[in-house]
C-alpha cells in the first residue's frame, strides 16, 4: 500500500508567520502605536504578515536549497535587526528611523551612555524567532524547502503583491493621501508596516536627493509670491531698533520644556531663577511658544533661528545639507556691524557643525578645545553649565562688540545625568527614571543661569548686552506618558496634550527696558529671526523666510510642527483632528453635543458652524503643508544659489 507523505509547512512560511505575528506585538506593546478606530486595528494586524511574507516569499526563487535557506536566515535576522534599531530609536524619539539619519553615525561616538541607556536586556526577545528559524533551517533543510515551477514562484511574488495592493487599498480608505503626506512617520508605519516604510523613505529620499540636480531657480518667484502674500507681515515699530548697537547673548537651554516653569517637586521649584525672570520688568516672556525641530534637535532648533526657514521632516539639515547656501541671520547682521560667534563645549564635528557653520557665515566657533574640561567638571556629555558659563566670559570678553553669540548648553540632555553634590532639588517620584532625573538636571541649569547673570554683571557686559533663553525642543517623548500624566495631575495625555508639551520656554531679557511682560500669542522658534533683524533695526529686505516678528499685533494666526501639526489661536491640529485651542476638546465631538441638544433651525445652525470649523482648520492646513514643502524645496533644490539677497558678503 502506497504511503503518503505528511503535507509540510515551507520554512518561508513559518518563518513569514513567526516574523509577522512580532512584528505585531512590537507595534501594539512596545512601539505604543496610537489607534482611533476598529479599522485602524485590522490595518495595524494585517500589514506585518503582508511584508513578512513578500520579504520571505521571494526565497522560492533560489533554486538550490541552501541558498534558499540561507536567505530566509539571513532576511528573518535582518528584519529583527531593523526592529530592533528603530525600537532603541523610537524610545528616546518616538520615531522612526529615516536613511538621511543613517548618514549621521559620525554622531554615535559621542553619544556614549546615552544609547546604553536606551538598550533593555529583554529586547533580546525580539530574536527569538529568528533564532528558531536559524535552528530549523539547519536541522530540517531538506524537508522545508520548496522547489517550486515558474509558474509556482510567480504565483507566491503574485500573492505577494495582492496581498500589498490589498493592505495599501485599506490604508488608503483610512488615511486619504497618505503618501502625499509623509511628514508623520507613525502614520506611514501603522498604515504600511515598517519595512514597507522603510522602502518608502528610500524612494522620497532618492526623490529629494534629485531635487538639487534638476533645480534651476524657477521655482523662487512662486515661493516669493506665497511669502508676500501669506507669510509677510508688519513689524513691531515699538521694538524697531531697541537693540541697536547691543550685543545678542542667545542661550539655547538644552530639553528645557515649559511644563517645569512655576511647577515644584516636593515642595521646591524646579526653576526658581527662571521663574523670577520671566516676572522681571525687563523680561519679555512667552508662554506659548513652540519648538518646531524635527529629527535634528538641538540643530534644528539652531537652523530654524538662524534661517526662519523648516528644517527637514527626514533627518537633519546641518548633516544632510551643511554645504548649501543659506541667508542667514550672522550673514544679514554684518553690515551692521555684528560679529557672530557660538560657543559650545562639544565636539566640533557634531552635528557638522563646523561645516554647517561656515554655511552660515558664523565668524568663530568655540568648541571642546575651547575649554578646560576635566573629569571633576565633566557629567553626562560633558563640560557642565556651571564651569561652561564661567569659562564662557573670557571669550565672550574677547569677541568684537557688538556681538551675536549663541551658547549651546549641555547639562540638561539625555539621560539627565548629574553628580550627587550637584544635585539640589528630588528627583520626582514616578514609573519613568529619565523625567525622574530631569527635575534635577533642569535645576542645575537655572542655578548656571542665574550664576551666568552675575558673572555678565560683573564682567561689564550685561548692560550693553540683550539676553535671549530658549527651550530648543522637548526632552520627556511620548513614551513617558503615564509619568507624565502623573506629575501633570492628568489621567491620561491626550494628543492635544502632547502637542502643548512642545511649548519650551523664551526670555527676552532687556536690561532697562522696564516693559517687560508676559506675552501669551502663539508662536514659534522659526519667529526668531525676523524678531531679532527687528530689534537691531537691520531691514530684511527681499529675504525669503516663514516666520513673523514675536512682538507684532500683525502676525499669521498659526504655528506649523515639523510633522505638519499646527497650532493656531483658536485650533490646536494633530493625529488628523482639531481640537479647541483653549479647552483641548475635540471640535466636532463638541459640536455634535450641540447639534444633540438642539432641534430644528437650531440644528441647522449647529451644523453650518461645525463646518464653518472644520472649513476654517483645514484652510490652515492646507496653509502648513504649502509652508513645509516650500522649505523643503529651498533646502533640497538649495535654492538660495540662484537668489541675490544684496548682502555684500553673499
Amino acid at each position: 500500500m502506497k504511503r503518503f507523505k505528511k503535507p509540510k509547512i515551507p520554512l518561508y512560511i513559518i518563518a513569514a508567520l513567526l516574523l509577522g505575528l512580532k512584528t505585531y506585538i512590537a507595534y501594539r506593546f512596545i512601539f505604543n502605536v496610537e489607534l482611533d478606530n476598529s479599522m485602524q486595528e485590522l490595518i495595524l494586524f494585517i500589514n506585518p504578515f503582508v511584508s513578512a511574507f513578500l520579504i520571505l516569499a521571494l526565497g522560492v526563487w533560489f533554486n538550490k536549497t541552501s541558498r534558499q535557506m540561507k536567505y530566509i536566515r539571513y532576511a528573518t535576522l535582518l528584519a529583527s535587526v531593523l526592529i530592533w534599531a528603530n525600537l532603541v530609536f523610537y524610545r528616546q524619539f518616538t520615531d522612526f528611523i529615516t536613511i538621511p539619519q543613517l548618514f549621521m553615525g559620525s554622531n554615535m561616538t559621542d553619544l556614549g551612555s546615552s544609547i546604553l541607556t536606551l538598550i533593555k536586556p529583554w529586547d533580546l526577545l525580539l530574536f527569538v524567532d529568528a533564532a528558531i528559524v536559524w535552528y530549523l533551517s539547519k536541522k530540517y533543510e531538506g524537508s522545508l524547502s520548496v522547489q517550486y515551477p515558474r509558474s509556482g514562484k510567480v504565483g507566491a511574488l503574485a500573492f505577494s503583491l495582492v496581498l500589498l495592493a490589498g493592505n495599501f487599498f485599506l490604508a488608503e480608505m483610512e488615511r486619504p493621501q497618505l503618501f502625499t503626506r509623509g511628514f508623520d512617520r507613525e502614520y506611514l508605519v501603522k498604515n504600511i508596516g515598517l519595512f514597507n516604510y522603510h522602502v518608502y523613505d528610500i524612494v522620497i529620499h532618492s526623490k529629494n536627493e534629485s531635487q538639487r540636480v534638476f533645480a534651476d531657480g524657477n521655482e523662487i518667484p512662486e515661493i516669493q509670491d506665497y511669502i508676500k502674500e501669506n507669510v509677510e507681515h508688519e513689524t513691531s515699530e515699538k521694538m524697531n531698533g531697541i537693540a541697536k548697537g547691543k550685543n545678542i547673548i542667545f542661550l539655547n537651554a538644552e530639553s528645557l520644556q515649559h511644563f517645569v516653569m512655576n511647577s515644584e517637586v516636593n515642595g521646591e521649584e524646579v526653576t526658581p531663577f527662571l521663574n523670577q525672570l520671566a516676572q522681571d520688568e525687563d523680561t519679555y516672556y512667552f508662554d506659548n511658544f513652540y519648538e518646531q525641530t524635527g529629527q535634528g534637535n538641538t540643530s534644528d532648533s539652531e537652523f530654524l533661528v538662524e534661517n526662519s526657514l523648516y528644517p527637514l521632516s527626514r533627518g537633519a539639515v546641518f548633516f544632510t545639507h551643511g554645504n548649501n547656501e543659506y541667508h542667514s541671520f550672522p550673514e544679514m547682521i554684518k553690515e551692521a556691524g555684528y560679529t557672530s560667534a557660538v560657543l559650545h563645549a562639544n565636539n566640533k564635528s557634531f552635528w557638522n557643525r563646523d561645516a554647517m557653520y561656515d554655511s552660515l557665515n558664523i565668524d568663530e566657533f568655540f568648541g571642546e578645545e575651547s575649554y578646560d574640561v576635566t573629569p571633576e567638571d565633566s557629567v553626562g556629555w560633558g563640560l557642565k553649565d556651571k564651569p561652561f558659563f564661567e569659562q564662557s566670559i573670557p571669550l565672550l570678553e574677547s569677541l568684537e562688540e557688538p556681538f551675536y553669540s549663541k551658547m549651546i548648553l549641555l547639562t540638561n540632555h539625555f539621560p539627565f545625568e548629574l553628580d550627587e553634590e550637584d544635585a539640589t532639588i528630588d528627583k520626582f517620584d514616578s514609573n519613568s527614571n529619565t523625567l525622574n532625573s530631569y527635575i534635577p538636571t533642569v535645576r542645575y541649569m537655572d542655578e548656571a543661569i542665574e550664576e551666568f547673570f552675575a558673572e555678565l554683571k560683573e564682567s561689564g557686559l550685561y548692560e550693553d548686552s540683550i539676553i535671549v533663553i530658549m527651550g530648543d525642543h522637548i526632552g520627556i517623548s511620548a513614551n513617558h506618558n503615564k509619568a507624565m500624566a502623573k506629575y501633570l495631575d492628568k489621567e491620561e495625555i491626550t494628543p492635544y496634550d502632547q502637542v502643548q508639551l512642545q511649548r519650551v520656554p523664551l526670555f527676552i531679557h532687556i536690561p532697562g527696558d522696564g516693559n517687560g511682560k508676559t506675552i501669551d500669542t502663539v508662536t514659534g522658534q522659526i519667529d526668531l529671526k525676523p524678531t531679532m533683524l527687528n530689534m537691531l533695526g537691520v531691514d530684511s529686505g527681499e529675504d525669503i523666510y516663514f516666520g513673523n516678528d514675536l512682538f507684532s499685533d500683525d502676525r499669521k494666526v498659526y504655528v506649523a510642527l515639523r510633522n505638519g501639526d499646527f497650532v493656531s489661536e483658536d485650533f490646536v491640529k494633530t493625529a488628523g483632528s482639531c481640537y479647541d485651542r483653549e479647552t483641548g476638546e475635540l471640535i466636532d465631538e463638541v459640536a455634535e453635543e450641540e447639534t444633540d441638544s438642539e432641534t430644528g433651525e437650531d440644528a441647522e445652525e449647529a451644523e453650518k458652524e461645525l463646518e464653518s470649523v472644520e472649513s476654517a482648520c483645514d484652510a490652515i492646513q492646507e496653509k502648513v503643508d504649502t509652508e513645509l514643502s516650500y522649505s523643503d524645496s529651498i533646502i533640497y533644490g538649495d535654492l538660495f544659489r540662484f537668489v541675490d539677497f544684496g548682502d555684500e558678503e553673499k
